[in-house]
């Protein structure tokens, strides 16, 4: 197999040695090139005794044709993503951590047979890379499906201990199925080393003690003896606040989109509106409300004043401006938008608390743009609860991680597993009279004074918003 390296730092000196010293049983790796933006770095130098070609930057390999395997050895997340991103498609890409623990594993494969000295030495070095060189989640599986090893890394993910994981269904653990992975969006990498007989790659979903989702990238290489392919070392990367942050640049794309497009729109139906409604109501007052063509006066005056309705949120949306940040006490804020909207919970006989916590560290907030958050996310729980049910505002401030989190929970319908992924969405909605622009304003307020909105819901037991907002955050240019 030809190997390009990226990085020529000591990893890569102790790869090449590695590679010139031990034989392999899996493959055997070809160093054809070397790149580094130093030119004295020690692995640079030492590519070039050997002969290998180098260069200063590993662009260089994404137009050659016999690279096989490229080996990040920065240690760089974003150069290996970089790398992910730009190589051939048949060509495979391996961080740092994954590349040595699987020569390693190799390797340890191969002195096994040797004696059982060198096995137990073998072992101890396995266990520093599975659980303690090695930021990757990794099991060992075998053609059974039967996990024979697990790393710490996995296991805390999991909220598992090595005795409840080793000897159980990869597929029940990972899971909570009862059979094998399948189909297109959520193939089994097991059964896909058998049959193409070579590594394979996948993405799938996992679930934490909490079914809440993890989502991974997979990469799976085959363990042979003789040949026979024995089982499969699965080294996972959680990619889950990547997606999430490709998720929130995507939704913030599509919110400047609509945006623009809605303040043209809006701005065209206004004065028509107007109009109509002008000139309904002033055709009623040449009317006595008995007579037929009133009522039909009085329908087309009504739905003007929705459309308006639809058309003023559209501003809104269209208008949100850079934030005014001041410093400021949020359970200050938060009280004021309870008594602002505490009327309209009443009239449905919802009963409203609080439990705010006292050691909240003021912080850097735009007031106003806080206090509409506050506002549309209470009366989007007045809306959702029925009559008896209670909504609750509580503050909690976290100084591992420099963060206030507001949450605002309710005993409502709650919301359906479907309808969360699209509940930020413009103009998504579940209400016959919403315009689906309160929780998309709601949600760029949030991001426009560095926090971040997350929903926890469940159908017929209520719904709880945390919005999670930053102690250490930008400060006003205006204070």
């Amino acid at each position: 197999m030809n190997v390009a390296i990226v990085g020529g730092g000591t990893r890569c000196l102790y790869l090449l040695d590695f590679i010139k010293k031990d034989k392999f049983n899996l493959f055997r790796p070809n160093v054809i090139a070397v790149a580094d933006v130093k030119e004295d770095a020690p692995g640079l130098l030492k590519a070039k005794e050997m002969g290998i070609p180098v260069t200063n930057d590993y662009n260089d390999f994404f137009a050659r044709d016999d690279i096989e395997l490229i080996v990040e050895l920065v240690g760089d997340l974003d150069i290996y993503n970089d790398i992910l991103a730009k190589k051939k498609t048949y060509v495979r890409a391996m961080a740092h951590t994954t590349a040595l623990l699987f020569w390693e594993v190799d390797n340890a494969y191969k002195k096994a047979n040797d004696s059982e000295i060198k096995l137990n030495e073998i072992q101890t070095i396995y266990g520093v890379l599975m659980n303690q060189f090695m930021q990757e989640e990794a099991m060992i599986i075998d053609k059974h499906y039967r996990i024979l090893d697990i790393n710490e890394a996995m296991l805390k993910k999991l909220g598992l201990t090595s005795e409840e994981a080793i000897g159980q269904y990869c597929y029940k653990i990972g899971h909570h199925l009862d059979q094998p992975c399948s189909g297109e969006n959520h193939p089994c990498p097991l059964n896909e080393i058998y049959k193409k007989n070579k590594a394979c790659t996948a993405t799938h979903t996992h679930y934490d003690q909490n079914n809440n989702a993890i989502y991974y990238a997979i990469s799976c290489y085959p363990l042979t003896t003789n040949a026979e392919i024995i089982g499969v070392i699965e080294i996972m990367r959680d990619i889950t606040q990547e997606i999430k942050v490709e998720k929130a640049h995507m939704q913030q794309e599509k919110l400047i989109s609509i945006g623009r497009l809605s303040a043209g729109i809006a701005h065209e139906i206004n004065n028509p509106l107007t109009t109509i409604m002008t000139s309904s109501m002033m055709l009623q007052e040449d009317l006595e409300k008995d007579a037929e063509m009133y009522n039909e006066l009085a329908v087309i005056t009504n739905e003007a004043q929705r459309c308006r309705k639809i058309v003023q949120s559209l501003l809104d949306f269209a208008r949100q401006t850079k934030p005014m940040k001041k410093l400021d006490d949020i359970n200050t804020i938060v009280r004021e938008s309870i008594y602002l909207t505490k009327k309209q919970a009443e009239f449905k006989d919802i009963y409203v608390s609080s439990n705010l916590a006292e050691d909240l560290p003021q912080i850097h907030v735009d007031k106003e743009q806080l206090q509409q958050i506050m506002i549309n996310l209470m009366l989007n729980a007045v809306e959702a609860t029925p009559p008896g049910g209670s909504i609750a505002f509580t503050t909690a401030y976290a100084p591992s991680n420099e963060e206030i989190t507001i949450k605002i929970s309710d005993t409502g319908m709650g919301i359906s597993p479907e309808n969360q992924e699209k509940i930020f969405d413009p103009f998504f909605t579940t209400r016959e009279d919403g315009t689906g622009l309160g929780l998309s304003i709601t949600h760029s307020l949030v991001e426009q004074n560095g926090g971040r909105i997350e929903i926890d819901s469940q159908p017929g037991k209520g719904t709880r918003f945390d919005v999670i907002l930053p102690v250490g955050g930008s400060r006003s240019h205006d204070e």
